[in-house]
């Protein structure tokens, strides 16, 4: 491999912003040279039907894996948020950069409030879907695919009312201006929302050891704690699931939210523990699935 990390990401101008912040993180720690190597991914060229219909998430990250497995790459760069909950056991989540903001954006309208009446709004997450039609149920939401330039010139054509894009991914790219950011009590975000994670193989160990020097170990332990509660609920890419964990001092507590794909049926809650206590998760998957309705349980396969 040499001093030359050559870096995987998908071709989008986010994912690449993305990893080019890991190159430079990666330059500044040890002075090493990063190549930011383009995988095309099946999510990338299939923008017509909705992930969930045609292999979830894994359509962002396998293309990444064959290349990391078959050493055309040292690591992946990926949106946590678009990664799969089960991992290969080849392949480990070495470090994750700092997380940004976790809010939702909306563009088109000021507030989900001033949306007008049985307003159009483009998204491709079910989660935001569902969380729209909870607080307003005259609101239709469709199918709204591609990177963020797409979607804004879909919006400006007037295929849609409104759109919702991560707030995150905005700002990275320099948009910080476009729409109203939606407090996290209003709609919470999806799990992992706002982090950027760095994977490489698990028996790459010269490469795991630089990038630990990169990683945000806040931003890591709370997304792998939204994750843990992704798994314990056995959440998949059809289940509108929102969740977010934040760390104060030794303590953490992470709130979420599941919800039926119309909004018409939701339950939340939360949990606190200490810092590093996976058991958290777990236990609020048990008493959100304890609580929730026939209608929100049958989303998740717990």
């Amino acid at each position: 491999m040499g001093d030359i990390i050559r870096i995987g990401t998908r071709g989008s101008p986010l994912a690449l912003v993305q990893a080019t912040m890991v190159r430079d993180r990666l330059a500044a720690a040890h002075g090493l040279t990063g190549e930011i190597v383009i995988i095309k991914t099946t999510g990338d060229m299939v923008q017509d039907r909705a992930l969930a219909e045609i292999g979830g998430k894994a359509l962002w990250t396998k293309e990444l894996d064959r290349a990391l497995l078959g050493r055309e790459i040292d690591c992946a760069v990926h949106s946590m948020k678009d990664v799969e909950t089960i991992r290969p056991d080849a392949i480990i989540i070495a470090a994750m950069l700092p997380r940004a903001d976790v809010r939702d954006r909306l563009i088109g309208a000021d507030s989900i409030a001033a949306l007008p009446a049985d307003a159009v709004v483009g998204t491709s997450s079910p989660r935001r879907a569902a969380q729209l039609r909870r607080l307003r149920p005259d609101v239709k939401p469709v199918l709204f695919r591609g990177n963020v330039d797409t979607r804004l010139a879909k919006l400006a054509a007037g295929e849609v009312d409104a759109t919702l894009l991560a707030a995150a991914g905005l700002d990275r790219l320099g948009r910080a201006d476009i729409g109203t950011a939606i407090a996290t009590d209003v709609m919470l975000p999806a799990p992992a929302q706002g982090a950027v994670g760095i994977e490489t193989r698990t028996d790459d160990a010269r490469l795991r050891a630089w990038l630990a020097a990169i990683d945000d170990g806040a931003t890591h332990r709370c997304v792998l704690l939204e994750r843990a509660l992704l798994a314990a609920l056995a959440a998949d890419c059809h289940s509108p699931v929102a969740a977010l964990a934040r760390e104060e001092g030794e303590r953490v507590t992470i709130r979420a939210e599941l919800l039926t794909e119309d909004g018409s049926d939701h339950v939340a809650g939360e949990r606190s523990g200490t810092v590093g206590d996976f058991g958290v998760a777990e236990a609020l998957a048990a008493d959100l699935l304890s609580r929730a309705s026939p209608a929100v349980r049958r989303l998740f396969a717990a």
